[in-house]
């Protein structure tokens, strides 16, 4: 009991750490909030064309669109869906040897690197989620939820996302093991992420097997999912079951990183000494 209650104090202290290490990049922070939001905007007005053509497109209304698009933009950074995660410097770590003091420490590589992730999510959420949201809400009618458990449903999915994400781009990291630059990878998975989570266009737009193809893949888990969820999509059963098909994804890619990360630790090169 006393060694479980200290590595929960270890590792919620790596989560503030990573919180407050995310919430020294001032500059870096508002020139991305400056960047949703300008995104955002000429999304919003492509997507506004769109549904005037095409009403009720993928099962939602003009509002519930462009509160995709806002959703979209505050939830980017947070599921690091093009980067920016700690993947990129655990990618770092594995090329230049560092990563064998990370396997000397009295924690786990895989709970270590997802503490520091969830300080991270956490940070971008506030720092450059809330801002383009309130941006949007201000600028255009969207339809936000009007209840406390909408909402506490909303956050919950998006902690499912973040886990999904955190799976993902760790297995995405360990490729470095054997590839010794995880570039080309992260650049296949940011492509995939940006396509597969619903970033550009929702998928429920996505016609016939293609779109259940795309529903089906634990990219939808990081942005469609927790979208639909703030927009009512998900209710009752169906909403455990969207929690479930989150958890499922989690689960499994976090295992498949907890068996890769068991063969990786057996190849540890470390370069230049």
């Amino acid at each position: 009991m006393l060694v479980r209650a200290g590595r929960f104090r270890l590792y919620a202290a790596v989560t503030e750490g990573g919180f407050r290490r995310y919430a020294t990049y001032r500059v870096a922070t508002a020139a991305g909030v400056f960047t949703n939001t300008v995104f955002g905007l000429i999304l919003a007005y492509t997507y506004i064309a769109l549904w005037d053509e095409r009403p009720g497109l993928g099962g939602y209304d003009q509002s519930q669109a462009l509160t995709y698009v806002w959703l979209g933009q505050g939830l980017l950074t947070v599921m690091a869906l093009m980067g920016g995660g700690v993947e990129n410097e655990l990618i770092e770590r594995i090329r230049t040897g560092d990563i064998a003091i990370d396997l000397y420490r009295p924690a786990d590589l895989q709970a270590w690197w997802l503490a520091t992730d969830l300080g991270r999510a956490a940070f971008q959420l506030l720092g450059r989620g809330v801002v383009p949201m309130a941006f949007g809400a201000l600028v255009f009618d969207l339809a936000l939820p009007g209840d406390a458990l909408r909402w506490a449903a909303f956050l919950l999915a998006v902690l499912l996302g973040v886990l999904v994400s955190y799976a993902i781009r760790f297995l995405v990291a360990l490729s470095a093991f054997w590839l010794m630059d995880g570039a080309g990878t992260s650049q296949i998975a940011m492509l995939a992420g940006t396509f597969f989570s619903g970033m550009l266009l929702p998928l429920n737009v996505f016609p016939g097997a293609l779109g259940e193809f795309a529903r089906a893949l634990p990219w939808s888990a990081t942005l469609q999912v927790p979208v639909d969820v703030f927009l009512g999509k998900h209710t009752g059963v169906d909403l455990l079951r969207t929690y479930a098909f989150q958890a499922g994804w989690a689960a499994a890619l976090l295992t498949a990183g907890r068996l890769l990360q068991a063969g990786a630790t057996r190849r540890v090169v470390v370069q230049g000494g």
